[in-house]
C-alpha cells in the first residue's frame, strides 16, 4: 500500500468536515462527487444551491446531493458568524455593516465555519489566488500558538527510490514565503519536519539547500542559511538538521559523504528546505515536469486548522488528494490536542 493510499483509509476511519467554498466550480463539484462515493469525507459545498444543482445536472454527478450545501447569502447561521468575524476584527475596525457582508464571501464563511467547530478543515484556489485564500485564514483561524509564518510543502512523489524515503520527500517553501529571513526560514524548516512526520510518517532528516556546501563558496545568502540552520536547532534540539548543502550533497550518499563527510543528513535528506520561493517553486515544478513525479499540496504549515490551497491549474485528482492530506492534519491535529 503506497502512502496516498494508507493516508485514504486513515481519513475513511476517522471521517472529518471538509468545506469546499468553491461549490460553484465543476472540478470541485467532480471531485466531491467522487470523495464522498469513496466515503473520505464529509463534504460541506458553499455556493448557490440552484446553481450548484445546475452544475450538478450538467456533469451527470450522483452522489453530490449527500453533501452538506450552504447558500453563504441565506443561511441559519448567517447571523452567528457574523458576530463571530465583528468579535474577531472589532480591534481592527470591523463594522457590523462590513461583518455582515464579509460573511457572505465563500473564503470567509468557510473560516468561520472552522473556527466556530462547524468545519474541521478547508481547501479552496481551483477559483481563488493564494493570497486571496489565505487573508481570511490568517484573519480568523490565524496561526499555531508559537508559529509566526505560514508556508507552503509539498510531498513529492518520485520515480527515484534511492532518494529520500522510498523517492518520497518533502519540499519546502513552494508557496508562501518570497524570501524568508533566516529565522523565518529555520520555521519553516521545523514546519516541514512536522509535515513528514505527521503525513508521511518518516523520521524528517532535513536538509537546508543553498549553492554551496559547508563552506565551498561565501555569500549573503549563504549565510542566511548557515544563521537558519543553527536557528532551527534551537528551535527543536532533537531535529535532525543539517546546512548549508547543495541538493546532490543532500540527495546523492557518494556526494554528500564527499562534500559533507561526518554530516548525518548529506546524502540522506527527505526534507528539502529551499533558501527562497523562486528556488522552490522551481524546483518542485521541475521535478513534477521532468521528472514524472506526482506532487501533492501545497500543504500549507503553520495554521491553527487545516486550510490548503490549490493550484488554479489544478485537477481533479489534485482536489481529491488535497481533501485527503486536510483530514490527515485536521486528525494529527485532534490526536496532539
Amino acid at each position: 500500500m503506497n502512502l496516498l493510499d494508507s493516508l485514504v483509509d486513515r481519513a475513511k476511519a476517522n471521517k472529518q468536515r471538509i468545506v469546499l467554498p468553491e461549490g460553484t466550480e465543476d472540478r470541485t463539484l467532480t471531485a466531491a462527487n467522487q470523495l464522498i462515493r469513496d466515503g473520505v469525507a464529509e463534504i460541506i459545498l458553499l455556493g448557490n444551491p440552484g446553481e450548484i444543482e445546475e452544475r450538478v445536472k450538467k456533469l451527470g454527478l450522483d452522489d453530490v446531493y449527500r453533501a452538506t450545501i450552504i447558500d453563504p447569502k441565506n443561511h441559519e447561521k448567517k447571523d452567528i458568524y457574523a458576530n463571530l468575524l465583528l468579535e474577531l476584527r472589532k480591534k481592527r475596525g470591523m463594522t457590523p455593516d462590513q461583518a455582515a457582508a464579509l460573511v457572505e464571501e465563500p473564503l470567509y464563511l468557510a473560516c468561520l465555519m472552522i473556527k466556530n467547530g462547524d468545519a474541521n478543515g478547508e481547501i479552496a484556489g481551483a477559483q481563488n489566488t493564494t493570497g486571496d485564500v489565505l487573508r481570511p485564514a490568517l484573519q480568523i483561524i490565524k496561526t499555531s500558538p508559537g508559529v509566526k509564518v505560514v508556508s507552503g510543502a509539498f510531498i513529492m512523489f518520485t520515480k527515484t527510490p534511492q532518494y529520500g524515503e522510498n523517492g518520497t520527500l518533502i519540499f519546502a517553501d513552494c508557496a508562501v514565503m518570497p524570501n524568508p529571513t533566516a529565522e523565518e526560514l529555520a520555521s519553516i524548516a521545523v514546519a516541514s519536519a512536522q509535515t513528514a512526520r505527521s503525513l508521511v510518517g518518516v523520521e524528517p532528516r532535513v536538509a537546508m539547500l543553498s549553492f554551496s556546501t559547508k563552506g565551498s563558496a561565501e555569500h549573503e545568502m549563504i549565510d542566511k542559511v548557515r544563521e537558519a540552520t543553527r536557528l532551527a536547532k534551537e528551535m527543536n534540539p532533537a531535529l535532525l538538521i543539517d546546512g548549508e548543502l547543495q541538493a546532490d550533497a543532500a540527495l546523492v550518499p557518494s556526494v554528500g559523504s564527499s562534500k559533507a563527510p561526518g554530516s548525518d543528513i548529506a546524502g540522506r535528506a527527505n526534507v528539502l528546505v529551499f533558501p527562497t520561493l523562486e528556488a522552490g517553486n522551481i524546483g518542485y515544478k521541475l521535478v513534477q515536469r521532468l521528472g514524472n513525479a506526482e506532487a501533492v499540496g501545497p500543504v500549507l504549515q503553520g495554521m491553527a486548522a487545516p486550510v490548503n490551497d490549490l493550484s488554479r491549474g489544478c485537477s481533479v485528482n489534485d482536489i481529491y488528494n488535497m481533501v485527503v492530506i486536510t483530514a490527515n492534519q485536521a486528525i494529527g491535529l485532534k490526536q496532539n490536542s
